[in-house]
């Protein structure tokens, strides 16, 4: 399109244009002041039921309260105590009670200054470690006694009637 001379036709159209962009705008903020009023009535909306729910949950809280008030009547913590009580002693008769039965019948107490030279000797012969091993016997069995601080008889037999056992 050809921008017109100057002239009345040109003057005419400006003049239209004029108009176009007025009403244009004025069409903007007619647009605008309607979008704020929809906007203003979507917070009114919200904050009604936004109060609505506040309302109904102090309600439900009011009402939650109530029972456990009602509840907690029905509570007597003394007997709570008492059963706490009766509990704990019946824990301990039952840790007594396995205490009890997990006794041993003929277990010696153990010395640790047995139980030092015992090991002393293990690592003087190391073969003590293996001849359990081979004799099938359990390693306790077979190892020196030192409640003297010398080898057993049995365990010197057991010692000699096996050959000993390098390790490798």
């Amino acid at each position: 399109l050809k921008a017109p001379k100057d002239g009345p036709a040109k003057k005419q159209v400006q003049k239209r244009a004029m108009q176009i962009l007025k009403q244009k705008k004025m069409y903007e903020a007619q647009r605008d002041r309607t979008q704020q009023q929809q906007f203003n009535m979507d917070q009114i909306g919200f904050t009604k039921d936004t109060l609505v729910d506040t309302k109904d949950t102090v309600n439900a809280m009011k009402a939650g309260l109530k029972d456990m008030k009602k509840e907690f009547k029905k509570m007597d913590l003394g007997k709570i105590e008492d059963l706490q009580d009766d509990m704990a002693d019946m824990m301990e008769q039952a840790e007594e009670i396995q205490s009890t039965l997990g006794r041993s019948y003929a277990q010696d107490d153990v010395d640790d200054a047995d139980l030092e030279a015992e090991l002393a000797a293990m690592e003087d012969d190391p073969s003590l470690f293996f001849q359990a091993e081979e004799s099938g016997e359990a390693d306790y069995l077979s190892l020196p006694s030192t409640g003297t601080g010398e080898a057993s008889a049995t365990t010197a037999t057991k010692e000699e009637a096996l050959p000993s056992a390098q390790p490798a």
